[in-house]
């Protein structure tokens, strides 16, 4: 008796476990699903200029600054197709404060040729992003052969001397090489897959557990 009434402890135990799962899914789902539409929003609104704007993610902005070419960072990446190539960063000044800009993609045979810096940088349009973490799984930087993997700010810091905000510009307008990123609203939600699956869990669970009690009581 004393091991039937164990088991279903055990049993109840996990069940309660898999709907507070399932339940804390819905929470993140309803909190994903309000950062899409404050993000589409705030990709339809006209660009706003920087420095005079409160900071935030996905912010439409205008400015123009003192960009720098020597310190021109190669970010590998892959284009919208799955290309490889690189990402094109650079620090820019504006006004008292070092950003880095996001100029788009190129193909590996791009890479320091004349015709990617062509730029406007009294004028130009682009969206604020927060800097991303590193992800664990990718190389080091070749900081010499200035080859990056990720946006490290320690090696960004050795690299160019400078610290610089922790939002990104993505530049946004026509040009070919670099091909400027488009950023969009499209961000992984799978939440409410998630969360029928620790809710269907617990009903199974729980389908078997009467089942249980029916033949063995």
């Amino acid at each position: 008796m004393k091991h039937k009434f164990l088991f279903s402890v055990f049993v109840i135990f996990f069940i309660l476990v898999f709907i507070s799962l399932g339940s804390w899914q819905i929470v993140r789902l309803n909190w994903k699903n309000n950062l899409i539409l404050e993000i589409k929003n705030s990709l339809k609104n006209p660009p706003v200029e920087l420095t005079q704007s409160n900071h935030q993610n996905y912010l439409k902005i205008k400015s123009s600054g003192s960009i720098d070419f020597d310190k021109q960072i190669y970010l590998y990446n892959l284009n919208d197709n799955g290309t490889p190539g690189f990402e094109v960063i650079n620090p820019i000044l504006i006004e008292n404060d070092n950003y880095l800009i996001n100029r788009g993609w190129i193909p590996f045979e791009k890479k320091e040729s004349d015709e990617i810096n062509i730029f406007d940088e009294n004028d130009f349009v682009g969206t604020l992003k927060l800097q991303g973490k590193k992800n664990i799984f990718k190389p080091d930087n070749d900081i010499k052969g200035n080859y990056w993997f990720s946006l490290n700010r320690e090696d960004i810091l050795k690299f160019t001397g400078r610290e610089f905000s922790k939002y990104i510009i993505y530049l946004d307008g026509n040009y070919q090489f670099p091909k400027p990123k488009t950023i969009t609203a499209n961000i992984s939600n799978n939440h409410k897959k998630y969360a029928i699956t620790w809710f269907s869990l617990a009903i199974s669970i729980l389908l078997l557990y009467l089942y249980f009690r029916k033949k063995n009581y």
